[in-house]
């Protein structure tokens, strides 16, 4: 039987996803492609996760896609919100029926001598196969499967009810409860404020501080601009005026570290009064943006530890009991649900096994080409966006550079590409150089990074403006083979 082939493959059908499928749509109209999606809907992240209080911890005017303006009243938007965006752009722009839903890639294979990709999925327990000439990988970087939780002494114990963020049951009642969160990220400074209003009382336990920032939930010069201008020229403004905010900030992080942490400190104190022990509870040991700073829209969680239904608890775990958790410091903390929110579970290439004219690539031993393209592996980019910016400004530039690419190939009539190190002089490093406990369990596993370009993963928004919107594709590093018989013109 003869497989159903594309001219590309994507696989997730999230935000990046549907942003791909929109870049192909409008600049590689002629290509074919469809969208493996693991699960039954589209959204990815905003549809998995349906914890309370889900939100984004970046402004949507740069979460956002470049070219789909924002245009609701909260800036710090929440995740249905987020969810009914995506959704929107994949109808408007007639991306849905490109979607193959319930297609969990297992594994692809590359053929040189055939120029493409052979793709399994497993469809209702079946191996589904199909063809493609270039994979795009746009599932995210972290399972599905399910979150981390570290094996805690004596969970087995605790006769209340213990739930991870990622796989909060609908049947969870916590009104009048006593809640233990144990985290200090993003999701914990979410689920806090958010449960606090239901809870009798709500206790995020830490065995370390994070640097928490606060941040108007609506941005008051978007919504004025929105007014006059049309919508969008004001998100073009608010986005460039946020970019370049956002570049600012994470430089003077980087070049006077202390004044940024006194001043994120100084702000938390203002917001909890002078008799708040910050620096037990709101004062890391690290630099800001040694691991990413985590945004409470409106004061919401200071403003519920000053009522008093909230609380900050910074100690070691020793043991999980009958009715909550005693600590190292001998204190015990009472609970009818606990909640995990201890991380992710990275995932390197969606999950997806790979190999190249029948050789299993090891993702670990590779080097990353611009963050998205990988020595000896032909025809596959992924996207991976920032970790000190919205993740879609680097998505979005990803797949410009991917249609950049695929048109050229068409224009001069190769049929293969791939970035090739061969000089013997790149130096490899992480692929990303934070301290948080979730990537530093990962890191191995991942394709490193080199120490120059074009094998450095720049977290910055300019350089990568100009090195994958403007750059030259023909740079010595990336290179085009295996031609077909006579170029393809196609129109610029």
């Amino acid at each position: 039987m003869t497989m159903e082939h594309f001219d590309v493959g994507i696989v997730g059908a999230g935000l990046s996803g549907i942003g791909a499928a929109y870049h192909l749509k409008t600049t590689c109209p002629d290509r074919t492609f469809a969208i493996f999606e693991g699960r039954d809907a589209i959204g990815g992240t905003w549809d998995l996760f349906r914890y309370p209080g889900i939100r984004s911890d970046s402004d949507m005017y740069t979460l956002g896609y470049a070219f789909k303006p924002w245009t609701e009243a909260k800036a710090i938007a929440d995740g249905p919100s987020i969810l009914n965006y995506v959704r929107e752009t994949a109808r408007e722009n007639d991306i849905e029926k490109a979607i193959r839903f319930g297609h969990k890639i297992k594994r692809v294979g590359w053929s040189t001598d055939d120029t493409r990709w052979t793709v399994e999925a497993e469809v209702a327990g079946e191996i589904v196969r199909y063809t493609c000439n270039f994979l795009f990988l746009c599932g995210g970087y972290y399972s599905y499967d399910g979150g981390y939780t570290p094996d805690f002494p004596g969970m087995a114990d605790f006769k209340g009810r213990m739930v991870h963020p990622q796989q909060w049951p609908t049947d969870l009642d916590y009104a009048g409860k006593s809640v233990v969160v144990i985290g200090s990220g993003a999701t914990a400074v979410t689920l806090v404020p958010e449960m606090a209003r239901a809870a009798s009382h709500v206790t995020m336990l830490q065995r370390s501080p994070t640097y928490v920032v606060s941040r108007p939930a609506e941005d008051k010069m978007a919504n004025t601009l929105r007014k006059w201008l049309p919508a969008m020229l004001a998100y073009n403004i608010v986005r460039a005026r946020n970019v370049l905010g956002g570049m600012y900030f994470f430089n003077l992080a980087r070049k006077k570290p202390e004044q940024v942490k006194a001043g994120i400190i100084k702000m938390v104190q203002d917001e909890l009064g002078p008799d708040y022990d910050v620096a037990t509870h709101f004062t890391p040991t690290y630099n800001p943006w040694d691991q990413r700073l985590c945004l409470v829209p409106d004061a919401d969680m200071f403003r519920q530890i000053k009522a008093g239904r909230a609380s900050v608890v910074t100690d070691q775990i020793e043991t999980f009991t009958a009715t909550g958790i005693r600590l190292k410091s001998g204190q015990e903390l009472k609970a009818d649900i606990i909640v995990s929110a201890t991380g992710l579970v990275l995932e390197v290439w969606n999950g997806i096994e790979v190999s190249v004219d029948g050789t299993r690539i090891d993702p670990g031993q590779t080097l990353g080409y611009k963050g998205m393209m990988y020595d000896g592996v032909p025809n596959l980019a992924s996207t991976f966006g920032y970790t000190n910016a919205s993740w879609t400004l680097k998505c979005d530039l990803t797949c410009e550079f991917v249609c950049r690419v695929l048109n050229h190939m068409k224009k001069t009539g190769q049929r293969q590409v791939m970035p090739v190190n061969d000089t013997g002089d790149v130096a490899s490093a992480p692929w990303l150089d934070f301290s948080s406990g979730y990537v530093q369990r990962a890191m191995e596993k991942w394709p490193k990074q080199g120490t120059r370009v074009p094998w450095k993963l720049d977290q910055n928004y300019a350089k990568d403006l100009m090195n994958l919107r403007y750059a030259r594709l023909d740079d010595g590093v990336l290179r085009f083979s295996n031609p077909t018989a006579k170029p393809q013109q196609i129109a610029a």
